[in-house]
């Protein structure tokens, strides 16, 4: 009455225990205009946010050759 499964590898129980219908689901609602233009002005301000914080933090990276030269010059007693 009752068949003994077979010992399977997780992955393919768990594959095989997914439903399965034939019945396809609604296609997805197309975005309205705000919506995205929403997302563009997202993405817009991420990107010149970046885009500030690199150009505010470059010159703090950069190393500058004058203040170089008056450290060595101090340090050489003049």
């Amino acid at each position: 009455m009752f068949r003994r499964r077979e010992p399977v590898p997780f992955a393919f129980l768990a594959e095989a225990d997914r439903f399965r219908s034939d019945i396809t689901p609604p296609p997805r609602e197309r975005a309205s205009l705000g919506e995205i233009a929403g997302r563009w002005l997202l993405g817009l301000t991420i990107v010149a946010g970046l885009v500030g914080s690199l150009v505010v933090g470059t010159p703090a990276l950069s190393t500058d050759t004058a203040t170089q030269n008056q450290q060595s010059q101090a340090s050489e007693g003049r």
